[in-house]
Order: structure tokens, then C-alpha cells, then sequence
């Protein structure tokens, strides 16, 4: 094989590598962030931002690494809401600022996030509510 070719498909590879590894962020809308938030049993971090805010610009990457550090976590979601695009959406959850980050458990507003801004914080932050929010909803369900 050549050596250009064994170049192509050196970078076709790592190509799909990226695309394989790249964390999922779901972007929601009107017509899909209801019953997303509403999953049974699933908590929803969701960023709410718009594309000219210069507080979102400086995050740069953060979400979708946060995205991909929680990948495998089948029981918390990471999502994101573009109010530029989704007003209703971030009328409705009372968003004031951007950006903000909110933490949703079967469909209730858990917590708002106000911590560091890297994926540590964030990660522990996600895990540590999302516990709290299913032991409270298992207790609620007993009770019934």
C-alpha cells in the first residue's frame, strides 16, 4: 500500500473515531423538551443559552465535554436549549440569565446550578442531584 493511501485511510479512521466518540448532547425544542424532561426515572441537565451571549461563547466546549464524561450513564441525560430559537421553553422554566443550567428529574425542576464551570464540578454536581431526586421519587412512589 502506498503511502498516501495508507494516509487516506489513517485519517478516514481516526475521522470515525471522533465521530464515534463524540458525546451526545441533545438539543431540545418546544416540540421535544416536555416530554424529554417528563422520562420517567431520568434526570436532564440542560444548559439554556443563546448564540450571541458572551458568558455561553466563553464555555466553549464544556457542555459537550461534560456530554461525553457522562457518557454510559444511561440514567442522566445532557441537553441543551438554544432561547433564541425556544423562547416558550426558557419562558416557561423561568429563565432570567444566560446561560443557566438546570437539573430536571421526571419532569420537576430538581435544582438550578450555580457552581464552578468545568466538568468536574458539573459531573459531581449532576451525579450527587440526581441520587437525591430518584431516592426522593422511590419515596413518593411508596408512599402511593
Amino acid at each position: 500500500m502506498k503511502l498516501g493511501a495508507r494516509l487516506i485511510a489513517f485519517i478516514l479512521l481516526l475521522s470515525l473515531t471522533i465521530v464515534l466518540t463524540k458525546a451526545e448532547v441533545i438539543t431540545l425544542t418546544p416540540e421535544t423538551f416536555s416530554d424529554k424532561v417528563k422520562e420517567k426515572d431520568t434526570a436532564w441537565f440542560v444548559k439554556f443559552c443563546v448564540p450571541w451571549c458572551k458568558h455561553c461563547k466563553k464555555l466553549g466546549n464544556l457542555w459537550e465535554e461534560l456530554g461525553n464524561a457522562m457518557e454510559g450513564d444511561d440514567e442522566i441525560e445532557i441537553g441543551e436549549v438554544d432561547c433564541g430559537k425556544s423562547r416558550d421553553v426558557c419562558t416557561k422554566v423561568e429563565i432570567h440569565s444566560y446561560p443557566t443550567f438546570k437539573l430536571f428529574y421526571n419532569g420537576e425542576e430538581v435544582s438550578k446550578y450555580q457552581g464552578k464551570r468545568d466538568v468536574e464540578s458539573l459531573k459531581t454536581f449532576v451525579v450527587e442531584e440526581t441520587e437525591k431526586a430518584a431516592e426522593k421519587a422511590q419515596l413518593e412512589d411508596k408512599e402511593l
